[in-house]
């Protein structure tokens, strides 16, 4: 039998932060309980060089985002010191709709966009003209791989616009959920959250009493590598999606 309900009596866990509420409402309409409680935490960081390193972006012929936290501290940054996106004339590249859409929001048009949203996919598939390319500048956070910078065939100047840590505040609050709910499911969207998870909560609650949800192959993989299972990843690596296939 059909059942319009499939996650009714299910606790479905946000360990990372959602940039919209939709995913919680899709949840709330096939029966399920949302509970944001996220891992990790991000923040602009803001420096004494970020006027002049926004002055220098026009230098650039290409401005690589891969989080919508890049957008977002790059953002803050042209508001806090009055610089119109219009100055901004590098090319934009994107990891994801999300980010390219947030971007979009900012008043910047995305001209490329990887067909899986991943950074190890993004290094295979960028691939401009050489007239197009001699300088690049990766938008970051302070934790972010050496993918971009070491595996594309160009020089690439790195930009670190926002930080990442432990949002120790949820910990607890998270350990308490799983200990006492029988029916839950984790969803993780980033390796620093499954991390997070692994050091401070899996000693008390380990991987195997709840269903766990990955974005990407990355994620899926720092799982695996922590002793996790994966039950289910979507072919898109987007939030909503994963809820989607949760819901099938």
């Amino acid at each position: 039998m059909y059942n319009d309900q499939p996650l009714t009596g299910q606790n479905i866990i946000f360990t990372g932060t959602p940039k919209s509420e939709d995913v919680f409402e899709l949840v709330k309409k096939y029966g399920g309980n949302p509970i944001s409680l996220p891992l990790i935490q991000v923040s602009e960081l803001k420096e004494p060089t970020d006027e002049l390193r926004l002055n220098t972006c026009p230098m650039y012929d290409w401005l690589i985002f891969t989080s919508q936290s890049a957008v977002e501290s790059f953002g803050l940054k042209l508001k806090r010191f009055g610089v119109s996106p219009d100055t901004i004339t590098a090319q934009i590249a994107a990891i994801g709709t999300r980010t390219a859409a947030a971007l979009e929001k900012i008043g910047l048009t995305v001209q490329f966009i990887p067909t899986v949203f991943s950074a190890d996919v993004f290094v295979q598939e960028f691939k401009p003209t050489e007239n197009d390319i001699r300088r690049l500048l990766f938008l970051r956070g302070s934790i972010a791989g050496v993918t971009i910078r070491e595996e594309l065939p160009f020089d690439v100047d790195e930009w670190t616009v926002y930080t990442t840590e432990k949002a120790v505040q949820n910990i607890e609050s998270l350990k308490n959920v799983l200990q006492t709910e029988k029916t839950s499911t984790l969803l993780f969207a980033s390796p620093s959250a499954v991390n997070v998870f692994s050091e401070e909560i899996a000693p008390f609650t380990g991987w195997d009493n709840y269903k766990i949800g990955a974005i990407g192959h990355v994620t899926e993989q720092a799982l695996i590598e922590k002793g996790a299972h994966v039950d289910v990843i979507p072919a898109t690596y987007t939030l909503k999606d994963l809820v989607l296939e949760l819901i099938k």
